[in-house]
């Protein structure tokens, strides 16, 4: 008698540490989902970000600016045209 006593005792205390174990390892997971679900809401608020940074940085209006001021080019001019014809 005093042997299965001891024996179910055992087990109760492995029964014991594999709930401990295993609350553990659901806590630390559930840790690393936060963790990772912050990460991605703010790559998401990055990713629209440099969308709308693109979008603005590709408008015709911006480009035309740019290439006035920075490039220094001109509106096509009829009488600067060059006509180049073959013989």
């Amino acid at each position: 008698m005093n042997r299965s006593i001891v024996i179910l005792m055992v087990v109760l205390m492995l029964c014991a540490l594999s709930l401990v174990a295993a609350q553990q390892k659901t806590r630390t997971l559930y840790v690393a989902l936060e963790r990772a679900q912050t990460e991605e809401r703010r790559l998401n608020q990055e990713w629209l970000r440099l969308e709308f940074e693109q979008r603005n940085l590709s408008k015709s209006a911006r480009i035309n600016e740019i290439a006035r001021k920075q490039l220094q080019m001109q509106a096509i001019n009829p009488a600067r045209t060059q006509y180049v014809t073959v013989d």
